[in-house]
């Protein structure tokens, strides 16, 4: 009985601890990464970053593709003072940021989850909440 108590304990907090993270703190969780965390494995960074942040991991599906920025969340919060382009509504950043892309290998959403990984420059499009980014909605280089 008392096994059970605290197993439903810790899922209680679980859940409350998700319900009370707001869209920009979930953003950050997700998508920045300042600096780049060093992992033991370079090639693995996707993996484990995606399992550390609580994007993948047991009983969840394989997100086909996620996005890494290692700069500072002041640099993404400052896309939502540009305008917003006409045709999508979303903003970018005013400069190219450093990032990692994660791709699932093989397209199969079911665990364990394989990732590429690829390093870029590039600018970064977000949708904003209250002068807040809460939702990353693509990478772009810009015309030369």
């Amino acid at each position: 009985m008392a096994g059970w108590v605290l197993c439903m304990t810790l899922v209680l907090a679980a859940l409350a601890g998700a319900e009370g993270e707001t869209r920009y703190e979930k953003f950050l969780r997700q998508h920045v990464d300042s600096p780049r965390t060093s992992t033991l494995a370079a090639h693995r960074y996707c993996e484990t970053m995606l399992a550390r942040r609580r994007v993948t991991g047991p009983g969840r599906p394989c997100k086909p593709s996620n996005t890494f920025v290692h700069a500072p969340p002041t640099e993404l919060v400052a896309a939502c003072s540009q305008a917003p382009d006409p045709a999508t509504g979303f903003q970018s950043t005013p400069s190219a940021l450093s990032l990692t892309m994660c791709r699932l290998r093989g397209g199969d959403t079911r665990p364990p989850c394989n990732y590429r990984a690829r390093q870029a420059q590039q600018h970064v499009r977000v949708a904003c909440l209250d002068g807040l980014p809460v939702h990353l909605a693509g990478t772009y280089t810009a015309p030369q």
